[in-house]
């Protein structure tokens, strides 16, 4: 199938066209059909719609000086009183030529070739005011003037054509360059990569629709831009992305050659939007592979840490109440306090698992206020035997914005799991210090240390390194302190004790020297220890 040829009558004494030529070769096995158009004989033309190319305002330049340039100079020379010659006279009117080509390209040069032509013959050329030459030498000179100014314009032409294609490749190269930068940077903001889309071609809104099936509706993926339309049908311009994914654009008309950049981006919108969703999909895997693994945990937790103080308080409880059994005062004191050391540990084992269900469901909203170090500290300490802290809380320390339930029990729980690992009869050391606009609490113990490849796995749930005993607890404690040091914008971190040890870093922002706080926000208190001389 072929179109008709747009080549006029006398052309085609140089030779027949396409049609005829693929219709008499083709053979009586191939069918040939011919398809009329419009454009039928009337001519390729010249490809000059292109010099728009060159702006609106240098193709007006290039028709005044084309047009009224020869006029203003025919009349400037046939009114003066020296008189150059012919040559000198095509050599100004040949300038005026170039202007013109300069500025507005073929067209106006043409007219301004073709009119200085004229002008030349009729006022410069003996016998004046007549279109005839009497000597073949000025009708040489003047065919070599047209020649040069047709010459000087097609250059200009072709010259500016080949500049706005340089400037439009530049430009695809840059956006592919993006796109394909894009995918090495493994980047996943779809709305970004819209937003580009629609800069890059001066669009009002751009959206990816996608459907599950050919009859199910379209729903919108992701868009920008004001009124982003629901279906491909209502926008300006439509870019299929496989079977159920389209790009749909707003604000006008592209050209058809700008579809193989929009191609490009409909290819990388479609890359991002599966990227995203299986970002999202393993973000979700791995939510669900962190609840059962603290769901184990804690199903290891009852089975274990939270049986053993019961049995523990159901066995003395039994003894007490044997009617068999005749108990002294020691025994009974023994009993008794046994069941309010399983119950203080059921407190303490049910207090981090609460704490910890909180950290794990993003409900802990602290109340920051301004507070003093020596004032939450020590009763952090009720949990530990008297003897085993030495605290050095210097009075002279900054206030610092903390909510005080949170601190005590973050403080408690670092303080108990020190004392745990710490040698006997070596007390634990809690240190405050000033630095800059924080204020480090440091809790050294001298127990065997952690290495520095797990100083960050004994903040996870659920963690006992070495050869803890079961009765240590079930690993919340730390995880726990770090959780509610960052809900109160501080830090905590492992350091290793200068000597041997661990030291344990509570990094808290201090009051400014204006006083000023973050605006405060409620929250109920959390489970306590139980108060005691430290």
């Amino acid at each position: 199938m072929l179109g008709s040829s747009r080549r006029k009558t006398w052309q085609y004494v140089f030779g027949p066209g396409v049609g005829t030529t693929v219709a008499r070769d083709s053979g009586p096995d191939l069918d040939v059909h011919i398809v009329t158009h419009e454009e039928v004989a009337k001519g390729r033309g010249l490809p000059m719609a292109r010099a728009a190319r060159l702006g609106h305002s240098r193709i007006t330049a290039g028709w005044l000086v084309g047009v009224l340039g020869p006029a203003l100079l025919t009349l400037l020379l046939t009114h003066g009183e020296a008189h150059l010659g012919l040559a000198n006279d095509m050599l100004l009117f040949l300038s005026l030529t170039v202007a013109s080509a300069l500025l507005g390209g073929l067209y106006p040069a043409l007219a301004s070739a073709a009119l200085g032509s004229f002008l030349l013959n009729w006022f410069f050329a003996p016998p004046l005011h007549r279109m005839t030459v009497a000597d073949p030498k000025n009708m040489v000179a003047i065919a070599v003037f047209f020649g040069v100014a047709v010459s000087v314009a097609s250059v200009v032409d072709l010259a500016a054509r080949r500049t706005q294609q340089a400037a439009r490749l530049r430009a695809e190269s840059e956006v592919l360059s993006f796109l394909a930068g894009s995918v090495l940077r493994g980047e996943t903001a779809l709305d970004a990569l819209l937003e580009r889309l629609r800069e890059t071609f001066s669009m009002e809104s751009v959206a990816l629709l996608e459907r599950a099936s050919d009859v199910e509706p379209w729903t919108r993926a992701a868009s920008v831009g004001p009124w982003p339309v629901a279906r491909p049908e209502d926008a300006d311009v439509d870019m299929p992305v496989g079977e159920h994914l389209a790009l749909a654009l707003t604000g006008r008309v592209l050209p058809a050659e700008d579809r193989r950049v929009l191609g490009a981006f409909a290819a990388q919108a479609a890359v991002v939007l599966d990227r995203q969703r299986l970002v999202d999909e393993a973000e979700e895997a791995r939510r669900l592979a962190e609840r059962n693994k603290i769901r184990t945990a804690l199903l290891a937790a009852v089975s274990h840490d939270l049986r053993t103080p019961l049995a523990g308080i159901k066995a003395a409880v039994s003894s007490l109440r044997a009617d068999d059994v005749e108990w002294s005062e020691e025994d009974r004191a023994e009993l008794l306090a046994g069941i309010e050391d399983g119950a203080d540990r059921l407190h303490h084992l049910v207090g981090n698992l609460l704490d910890m269900s909180r950290l794990q469901t993003g409900t802990v909203t602290p109340l920051l206020r301004p507070v003093d170090l020596d004032e939450v500290v020590p009763m952090a300490l009720g949990g530990v035997p008297g003897g085993s802290v030495g605290l050095d809380i210097p009075e002279s320390l900054p206030m610092v914005v903390v909510d005080k339930g949170l601190l005590e029990r973050a403080v408690a729980n670092i303080v108990e799991n020190a004392v745990k690992h710490s040698p006997a009869g070596t007390p634990v050391t809690v240190a405050a210090s000033a630095l800059g606009a924080r204020v480090e609490l440091r809790v050294a113990d001298r127990g065997p240390g952690v290495p520095d490849d797990a100083k960050e796995r004994i903040f996870e749930p659920f963690q006992r390194l070495g050869d803890a005993p079961r009765g240590a607890g079930v690993g919340l404690g730390l995880a726990v302190a770090r959780g509610f040091a960052e809900a109160m914008d501080g830090t905590l971190t492992a350091e290793d004790t200068p000597g041997g040890g661990l030291t344990m870093v509570l990094t808290l922002r201090a009051v400014t020297p204006q006083g000023l706080v973050p605006q405060a926000l409620t929250l109920p208190p959390p489970v306590r220890e139980k108060a005691g001389p430290s």
